[in-house]
């Protein structure tokens, strides 16, 4: 535990994950939140199953279905990039939670091609994001603003492009559970 306080103790977070997933993007800011007191529980398409990130520098454990979760039980929702986001977007349970968090207002934080799943659960028309630059199109054809800057934040939802914004884009994740300001 580090020394400072834990500014998001209590707080409950989903990170989906799925297979190809960008190492960086999803590890630093799982570790980042943790480290801010989260409880950040893994959603993949089946529960106990392990995924590995693209580049084979991390592998993880979901810990919950996304069939099985519900976005009344966490506070935010996390949605890495890569190569998993084209998979998670197949998966109806995890575009329903994407949905559902929008809906909802809580922050939906996706960096890289994590738009995609969002793009799916078409909740973008008239809001501003970034994304990595490939997709971009797929973001404007939603009905998206988009910027490139390495993190925006339009109401609930904060968007990043890459691995190098990851820092930024988890201080955002933890501004808007805590309250403090927009990035």
């Amino acid at each position: 535990m580090a020394s400072q306080e834990s500014p998001l103790r209590g707080k409950r977070i989903a990170m989906l994950v799925e297979d190809a997933f960008e190492d960086r993007e999803l590890v630093e800011p799982l570790d980042t939140l943790r480290a801010a007191g989260a409880e950040v529980v893994l959603i993949g398409p089946t529960a106990g199953a392990t995924f590995t990130g693209k580049r084979g520098e991390a592998s993880v454990t979901s810990e919950i279905a996304a069939g099985s979760a519900r976005m009344q039980n966490f506070d935010a929702l996390v949605i890495p990039g890569g190569y998993a986001p084209d998979k998670m977007r197949m998966r109806h349970a995890m575009v329903d939670l994407a949905r559902e968090a929008m809906q909802a207002g809580k922050p939906v934080a996706a960096i890289c091609h994590g738009a995609q799943v969002l793009i799916s659960a078409n909740v973008l028309r008239g809001r501003t994001l970034t994304c990595w630059p490939s997709i971009a199109v797929d973001v404007k054809n939603a009905g998206g603003l988009y910027v490139d800057k390495p993190v925006v934040v339009d109401g609930n939802l904060i968007s990043s492009r890459k691995p190098d914004d990851v820092p930024v884009f988890s201080k955002a994740i933890i501004r808007s559970l805590t309250g403090t300001g927009g990035g």
